[in-house]
């Protein structure tokens, strides 16, 4: 089968040759039409670049404009469709599609009750090579969040404005050096260069000065991990800090602390966790056996049963860790009564 034209970027075919293995062993029906009754709807269809190919299994991200719901990250269907009934306090969110390397451009969408949003979501993976732009804007004084914020990248039209968190998603936007700007009335104006890699994101955090404080701007910048923003890593880490629902390690993190064993380093960073007899244990909890209950791990989304932690893998190949101490914390892609004592992903580089 020959490959679209649009679709022959080395990420984006590799993508969708695994689709095609998977639905040549068994069919699956295009995804069922939930009937939403008064809450609204949104109704997704990913393409490719030229809107004539729909996408199956493509990832659908959604963060919501205001509600305090954790992101939406899924996968359509078979037929490239991703259907979702909106929770009755969501009036809008920003919506985006993931295949392999690639992605689409951010739809701002907004959503009635009784009604369907219908959104198309094409993935640009022909000549315009892409990046994202993400980031919080706070005040420089008061570390307040600075809300409704216009952020735009110099030269291009889109405009975007900052949730009641102060952040912001710019995404599509073509690799290369811009100039990031950021204007609020009240502050004083920033314009700051930032660099697009492509298929990677740019997270920044700004500070913005009110205008009558004399003082700079302040200004962070780093590149996420692409392997880690597929599997979801960056949105559970944002969520649980929202609402303390997990501690998070990044591999920066864990340089600054040159641990000699990984089960070190999430021993003695966070509380009621111990090593016992080479096994993570939750203190605050008990088992069958005592005090103490075995905590599960999970090592690049893979169920690690028995063996030693620290003899599969070195605290230098790690690129995440996520700790989660109980069922009440648990995102979905790791609940279930197995790992009631909590859980620990690990993510390798």
């Amino acid at each position: 089968m020959a490959l679209h034209p649009s679709l022959r970027s080395p990420g984006v075919a590799t993508a969708l040759a695994g689709l095609l293995i998977v639905a040549g062993a068994r069919s699956s029906p295009a995804q069922q039409m939930e009937d939403c009754g008064e809450r609204a709807a949104l109704d997704v269809i990913v393409t490719d670049e030229s809107g004539a190919m729909r996408l199956p299994g493509a990832t659908v991200v959604l963060r919501w404009a205001s509600a305090e719901r954790m992101p939406v990250r899924d996968a359509a269907g078979m037929d490239g469709r991703f259907h979702l009934c909106v929770p009755e306090d969501a009036r809008g969110a920003t919506i985006w599609a993931e295949f392999g390397d690639a992605s689409s451009e951010q739809a701002v969408v907004t959503f009635a009750p009784g009604a369907t949003t219908e959104v198309e979501l094409r993935i640009l993976t022909g000549e315009a090579r892409t990046g994202r732009i993400i980031g919080r804007i706070r005040d420089g004084v008061t570390e307040a969040p600075v809300v409704s914020a216009a952020v735009s990248v110099a030269g291009r039209t889109e405009t975007v404005e900052t949730n009641r968190r102060g952040r912001f998603i710019l995404s599509g936007v073509p690799v290369g050096d811009h100039d990031l700007q950021v204007r609020h009335l009240g502050y004083a104006p920033l314009r700051h260069a930032v660099t697009v890699n492509e298929g990677l994101t740019a997270e920044m955090e700004i500070g913005l000065v009110p205008t009558p404080v004399e003082m700079e701007p302040i200004v962070a910048t780093v590149t996420r991990l692409r392997r880690l923003e597929i599997k979801g890593f960056y949105e559970r880490k944002l969520w649980g800090e929202l609402v303390s629902g997990g501690t998070f390690f990044t591999a920066d993190y864990i340089e600054r602390w040159r641990p000699l064993r990984i089960s070190q380093l999430i021993s003695e960073h966070v509380p009621s966790i111990r090593l016992q007899n080479g096994a993570l244990v939750n203190a605050r909890m008990h088992s069958g056996l005592g005090r103490g209950c075995p905590m599960t791990v999970y090592i690049d989304g893979i169920l690690m049963r028995g063996g030693d932690i620290d003899g599969t893998v070195l605290p230098i190949e790690v690129a995440g860790v996520e700790v989660y101490k109980g069922l009440a914390s648990l995102p979905a892609e790791f609940g279930g009564f197995q790992n009631r004592c909590g859980a620990v992903v690990i993510w390798t580089k």
